[in-house]
């Protein structure tokens, strides 16, 4: 018969650390209003690992009425190598600050619905693109307790942050700087899975807007994310 241990508690930790329960709330939750001794809080952290102690999230959040969990929505969509270092270091950035980041799968979910589903976490903050979110699931969000709400994209959602992507630039950008290489012929693929025409259809404009006036050409060149059509194109 195998016996189950018991599940440390933070009064195990307080015993071994010779301190207050109270203490090792402040210390493992990172608590700056209380001053505690350097010393006492290695003793915390040490006495922590030992037993393997860790907070429990949940009833953390009950306490303080939020979480410390960042909620960032799965993508949907591929996504590309500039965009997945934003993530990674959106991430990196909010563990620094003792943040967890928490990606949540919502497909099948759009709008209010996802909203809802997020909010059932208690996320302290909610990351999503743009076009995941409307007006009322900011609404939702924020009455759940979210302190602040963050879209991605190239449209602001009314009463959120909006980190603004301006595609339409982005493709200017590149067709001045192809023209300017020498380059008269130029093509812009345009990805056939859905949700990527948000990205392309104004990069497309953007580059078209470059070569305005001049002897180049920009020309739309649908692309599947399978072989048949990469042979074709």
């Amino acid at each position: 018969m195998v016996q189950i241990p018991n599940t440390p508690t933070s009064a195990d930790v307080a015993r071994l650390a010779g301190v207050s329960r109270a203490t090792v709330s402040y210390v493992l939750n990172n608590t700056g209003a209380v001053r505690i001794s350097e010393a006492t809080r290695q003793r915390v952290r040490q006495a922590a690992r030992e037993l393997g102690y860790v907070p429990h999230a949940a009833a953390r959040s009950l306490r303080a009425g939020h979480s410390r969990t960042v909620l960032m929505s799965a993508p949907t969509t591929p996504a590309g190598p500039v965009y997945g270092r934003l993530l990674g270091e959106l991430q990196t950035a909010f563990g620094s600050l003792d943040y967890t980041v928490v990606q949540y799968g919502s497909v099948g979910l759009r709008g209010d619905e996802a909203a809802r589903a997020w909010a059932e976490l208690r996320p302290v903050a909610v990351v999503v693109p743009a076009t995941e979110l409307g007006p009322r699931g900011v609404a939702v969000l924020k009455r759940a307790g979210a302190r602040a709400v963050v879209t991605l994209g190239p449209d602001r959602v009314e009463g959120a942050h909006a980190l603004l992507t301006d595609h339409a630039a982005v493709g200017h950008c590149a067709g001045t700087h192809l023209y300017a290489r020498g380059r008269r012929r130029i093509g812009v693929v345009m990805p056939e899975e859905p949700g990527l025409d948000a990205f392309s259809r104004p990069r497309l404009a953007g580059v078209r807007r470059a070569l305005l006036g001049t002897d180049a050409t920009a020309t739309a060149l649908p692309l599947a994310y399978t072989e048949a059509s990469a042979g074709r194109l």
